[in-house]
């Protein structure tokens, strides 16, 4: 039997840009009306679809909504970059038994942020998306997105049908953790020093420093987890290579004079470096150097 979508409540959705515009598709593929959360006069968002070959997928027309205009709501995905989250959060009246799908980079984002009864469900994905100069969401990589964090509800099989590649994980956090852990060195070296990912396997000056970053990472998250393999580096030089020339989300955001997500991603590192009493110097120097050239 083809599992189906419990269709009484929209998802709503905060921050439709790439990696919620690919998750909008899959929602909307899976049944549920999807409604794009937005400040803005439009009251339709186009999205448009192609493979990473430039072949088009498909297209949706989503209702769009501003904060001030929608119903107590009762689904919501946020993707939004991390430092928008409060304001995001703020502007939105959730029921008190919402549930909350979180599909962003780094950690503890939403900490603080929700009712009391609220269930939030983690999104830990390493699919790739890209923006095309008209708008198009180009789909390079279909691939393991990990949800998690309470035992999976009723409608989850309905999206896991739709979802390429999408797994539940009752313990999500070493799939966090291991995409923190590139993230916290792949990153910001990229974005300070304006490179493609691929950089990191060719310049001398930048992999000394990301040796220091992934000996700090891995440090912090073996005294937080037990069964930490210890590998950061060995994952940041695998990612930089299959993802050569790429463009990292940070550097982007710094070309673009847009605030970072380096306090979701190596802030998140040294707040648990200093509850352990651990020292971090390399990811404190380099927080300061991104806080320095972003707003």
């Amino acid at each position: 039997m083809t599992a189906t979508a419990d269709t009484e409540a929209p998802w709503h959705i905060v921050g439709c840009g790439r990696m919620g515009g690919l998750a909008a598709r899959y929602l909307h593929a899976a049944g549920w009306p999807v409604v794009v959360v937005r400040d803005t006069s439009a009251t339709v968002l186009r999205l448009a679809y192609r493979d990473a070959d430039g072949r088009a997928l498909s297209t949706l027309e989503l209702p769009v909504r501003p904060p001030r205009a929608l119903p107590t709501i009762s689904r919501l995905l946020v993707a939004t970059k991390t430092p928008f989250t409060a304001k995001a959060i703020a502007s939105l009246t959730l029921s008190p038994e919402a549930t909350v799908l979180r599909l962003q980079n780094g950690i503890g984002s939403l900490d603080g942020l929700l009712p009391a009864g609220c269930r939030p469900i983690e999104v830990v994905t390493a699919s790739a998306v890209k923006s095309a100069a008209d708008g198009a969401l180009t789909v390079v990589a279909e691939n393991e997105t990990v949800f998690g964090g309470t035992p999976a509800p009723a409608w989850w099989p309905a999206l896991q049908s739709r979802w390429p590649q999408a797994d539940w994980q009752t313990d999500i956090g070493p799939a966090q953790r291991a995409k923190l852990a590139v993230n916290a060195v792949l990153n910001p070296l990229t974005a300070l020093y304006d490179v493609d990912n691929g950089a990191l396997l060719e310049r001398a000056d930048i992999a000394a420093e990301a040796r220091h970053l992934a000996a700090e990472t891995d440090a912090i998250l073996s005294a937080l987890d037990a069964d930490w393999p210890g590998n950061t580096l060995e994952r940041v030089y695998e990612i930089a290579g299959a993802t050569a020339a790429n463009m990292s989300s940070m550097r982007a955001d710094l070309r673009a004079g847009a605030a970072t997500e380096i306090s979701a991603i190596n802030g998140w590192l040294v707040d648990q470096a200093a509850r352990l009493g651990l020292a971090t110097p390399a990811h404190t120097a380099i927080i300061a150097r991104i806080r320095a050239r972003s707003p």
